[in-house]
């Protein structure tokens, strides 16, 4: 056997390997997503919000096991997949028709949530540190952002449990606000596009807006992704200033430095760029956004399963509130801005 029969071999032990690895997991999250478009069609009520619910009933099967694995990957990669998809449901003029308001409402809501963050976690006893991870983690993308921003900023000896707890509180928290802030929408009666704004731009993972949004209307879901891509966008300079932060300390970061842009975004810009220029057929586009809708319910019922809110219980009570206050003051904030703007 020569040499590139003997690699071809070991590819695909490798790939037959990870999908065994994989497939539990994925599987079982497949079902859950199924059950839950079952129970819309007949009830009513939003898939993505049953997706939710029923991956939360079966989150025992994220702390260990076989299909640990499968979640991890369905409701990472499978989500990212499908919001890279979801630039095939919108054009550029759609999102220039969003006008400038959205974007000023997203830089000052960055600069304005991080400042008192820092500020205020230092008035409670904690490093400024802190107050730069979990402020970043609510103002941009939630725990991507912290993982980003802890490569980023200074060696610290509670740096990696702060990292960790700003993951787990900000998983958490975005699962209720994909829940709360809907009804919070309804409740002040605002348009499809006023509340594809207020989800885009204080939910804080993109799995989590995505669910929100399409779980009231299309049109709100897609204002909502935009507007949220657009906060993910700022995480390259906030990055920049977390590093020049660490470079004028003195200190080298450590640890593999993340894509400065996520692969996701860019992959959504990319095919709505293509969208937008009329060429792809009709069916093509509506084949990519059943498939886009697809990965996200899938990947929201696996978002379910690896949602441990005990694990909050670990932490202490300081940390909790100081990012429920941060969560409250991006909602008000949100609100103002766009009372001021809109």
């Amino acid at each position: 056997m020569n040499s590139s029969s003997q690699f071809s071999l070991s590819y695909a032990d490798n790939i037959r390997q990870k999908v065994q690895a994989l497939a539990p997991g994925f599987s079982i999250s497949l079902v859950a997503a199924a059950a839950a478009s079952f129970l819309s069609e007949h009830y009513g009520a939003p898939v993505m919000l049953f997706a939710l619910l029923l991956g939360m009933g079966l989150s025992f099967l994220s702390v260990e096991g076989r299909c640990k694995a499968g979640i991890e990957f369905t409701a990472r990669t499978v989500m990212r997949i499908g919001i890279a998809l979801l630039g095939m449901r919108i054009t550029l003029a759609q999102i220039t028709a969003l006008g400038w308001q959205p974007i000023a409402l997203v830089i000052t809501l960055i600069i304005v949530t991080i400042s008192v963050s820092i500020i205020v976690a230092k008035l409670i006893g904690f490093q400024k540190l802190f107050g730069m991870l979990t402020g970043g983690a609510t103002a941009i993308c939630g725990a991507s952002a912290a993982l980003a921003l802890s490569v980023a900023l200074p060696n610290h000896p509670q740096k990696e449990k702060a990292t960790l707890f700003t993951v787990i509180g900000v998983s958490a928290l975005s699962t209720i606000a994909m829940i709360v802030y809907p009804m919070i929408a309804e409740w002040m009666a605002l348009s499809p596009t006023e509340a594809g704004v207020f989800l885009g731009a204080t939910i804080h993972d993109v799995a989590q807006v995505v669910g929100a949004g399409y779980s009231m209307s299309t049109e709100t879901g897609d204002t909502a992704t935009v507007v949220k891509l657009m906060r993910v966008a700022m995480l390259l300079p906030v990055i920049i200033c977390a590093a020049m932060i660490t470079r004028m300390q003195g200190v080298e970061s450590t640890g593999p430095r993340p894509p400065l842009l996520p692969w996701f975004a860019v992959g959504f810009l990319i095919l709505a760029c293509v969208n937008s220029t009329g060429w792809v057929p009709v069916v093509v586009q509506g084949g990519m956004n059943e498939l886009s809708r697809w990965c996200l319910i899938i990947s929201i019922s696996a978002l379910g399963m690896k949602t441990q809110f005990k694990e909050l219980a670990t932490v202490g009570i300081k940390p909790i509130l100081l990012m429920v206050g941060e969560s409250i003051f991006l909602v008000v904030l949100v609100l103002l801005l766009m009372h001021w703007m809109f």
